[in-house]
């Protein structure tokens, strides 16, 4: 008599991925490759055009895994019209369009496609699916209401978008995935709608799965693996103590369905490993290629290298004959960060873009977040082009990017000098106090956000001698997306896709945590579906 054993061969989880905007989370998802198969994006959601455009040549490139196609390289590298993929590779790119789809979530025909998708999604994954992904946040964002009214239970009724969590719901209903990852900002912890909290309403539903399934929610910082007494703070995860160098504080939510936990001998909660040392601005602009900014047409400036050193170095001199409150070394140090730029002929930074080179990272970066970063086949960097400052600006970038030189941290309003100070009744409030905010070099950034669109006085450049804001291609280093990650649109919409996304590099922390996790409870209980691979043992 011969005995069977019948087992099934592991395969990756499907994602299905909301409001995905470049893809950032998933990005991460993807890049997964430990033990055990990995994820892969079954289908991807994003209403902007642009935004999706960037999204589906992502999901094109990975069909070619890390061999990219050397048409897309050299696009990269020669700063060429993009090649037209469709005639290129038709299958790859019919691919990557049923996979991404620029739908918006709610209407009734985006509700019918998700619906089919889902149901196939199901019958040939089973339980091996996860969700991901998070509503828009303006409507949540604590800076959003700062500009509403001031009741604190108002959260944007009109617009309607704190009910667009309620479309992930519906879907986490449908597809009963093992689990599900959902993002927003921290914000939604004190944001509130008639009276109840948002963070208490959302979790409610996710808890409860829409009504099908339960789901045990869990934080991914800290080490405690006992699932009690969990706070909404607790849900807080602060990307730089992960290696994202950027100070991104964001809610991040895990599901985990609850009967594949109850039939699991052993169960330890998915959990984010802490770095040893947080990554740095320098860590991943240091050796970018020199910059200087462009120039406002306003005030009957020409716009090219002549005219911006004179600017430059004028500002120089003007700052120096200004009082700044500094003394001892620290003084010193301002003094000498501005005296380098004093004479035009000292500044070295002389294009806007096109630069070739400066495509490798720092020695200091993290060997991890380098091999992230890197690729060893590009000659350039993309999108690393200035946008125009008017003179006004240019002395303001200066003087502060001197002041973070000489003390480590950007100058708030109150340490401007009088004569720098912009034409604001209310400069000196305390409302506008880092209005001009320089990321030092040896601290994460700050936060990046879609408002780098509006103008660059957020995120000034650490380097005096380039006196200007960063580029996309340095915002989209802060929150981690490869080099050779390519944003569609004009600059302004590339910004706001960098802003809005989840840095890649965490969401593949967050990949490396949850897989097995999941792995050991699907692998250990799943029966069989049709259509599955076995192995037949005698």
């Amino acid at each position: 008599m011969k005995w069977f054993n019948v087992r099934r061969m592991k395969e990756a989880f499907g994602i299905v991925d909301l409001f995905s905007g470049p893809g950032g989370l998933g990005e991460g998802f993807c890049a997964y490759d430990g033990p055990g198969g990995g994820f892969e994006i079954e289908v991807s959601v994003e209403k902007d055009p642009v935004a999706h455009g960037t999204l589906r040549l992502r999901a094109f490139l990975r069909r070619f895994g890390t061999q990219f196609p050397p048409e897309y390289i050299d696009f990269l590298n020669s700063g060429g019209p993009e090649p037209n993929w469709s005639e290129l590779y038709p299958r790859q790119w019919t691919l990557a369009e049923r996979e991404a789809l620029n739908l918006t979530l709610g209407e009734p025909e985006t509700t019918r496609i998700l619906d089919e998708r889902i149901a196939d999604i199901r019958r040939r994954r089973g339980d091996r699916i996860i969700l991901i992904g998070g509503p828009p946040c303006q409507a949540y964002s604590l800076a959003g209401r700062g500009r509403k009214p001031s009741d604190l239970g108002y959260v944007a009724h009109e617009e309607n978008r704190h009910l667009l969590y309620q479309e992930y719901i519906s879907v986490l209903r449908k597809l009963r995935p093992a689990a599900f990852v959902m993002e927003n900002v921290k914000g939604m912890l004190s944001s509130s709608i008639e009276n109840r909290k948002v963070f208490e309403l959302v979790t409610e539903d996710l808890k409860s799965g829409g009504g099908s399934a339960e789901y045990v929610l869990f934080p991914l910082a800290g080490g405690n693996d006992v699932v009690q007494d969990i706070k909404p703070s607790d849900f807080v995860v602060a990307a730089d103590d992960y290696g994202v160098p950027q100070a991104r504080h964001r809610v991040i939510i895990v599901g985990i369905r609850r009967d594949l936990m109850q039939e699991s001998e052993a169960f330890s909660p998915p959990r984010l490993a802490t770095v040893e040392r947080r990554a740095t601005v320098q860590d991943v602009l240091r050796s970018m290629p020199k910059l200087r900014s462009g120039i406002s047409a306003r005030g009957g400036h020409v716009d090219d290298l002549a005219d911006w050193r004179n600017i430059v170095a004028a500002g120089a001199t003007k700052i120096a004959a200004m009082p700044h409150g500094l003394a001892g070394k620290v003084e010193e140090k301002f003094v000498d960060a501005l005296g380098a730029v004093n004479r035009a002929h000292k500044i070295d930074a002389v294009k806007r873009k096109d630069t070739v080179g400066g495509t490798k990272l720092p020695d200091t970066c993290p060997d991890e977040l380098r091999r992230w970063l890197e690729d060893g086949r590009l000659t350039r960097l993309t999108l690393h082009e200035t946008r125009g400052h008017m003179g006004g600006d240019l002395e303001r970038y200066l003087f502060a990017s001197c002041w973070a030189s000489a003390t480590g941290r950007s100058p708030k309003a109150s340490d401007f000098p009088d004569g720098l100070a912009p034409k604001h009744g209310n400069w000196k409030s305390g409302k506008f106090n880092d209005r001009f905010r320089v990321q030092p070099w040896d601290t994460p950034s700050s936060t990046v956000t879609c408002h780098l669109s509006k103008d660059g006085h957020y995120f000034i450049h650490p380097d005096p001698a380039q006196c200007r804001s960063m580029t996309v291609r340095e915002a989209a280093r802060l929150q981690t997306f490869p080099d050779n990650y390519y944003f569609r649109g004009n600059r302004g919409e590339q910004y706001i896709q960098v802003g809005n996304a989840v840095p890649p590099f965490l969401s593949a922390k967050i990949a490396k945590a949850l897989h097995p996790v999941l792995a050991q409870l699907v692998d250990g209980r799943a029966p069989l579906r049709i259509g599955d691979q076995v192995e037949v043992i005698a």
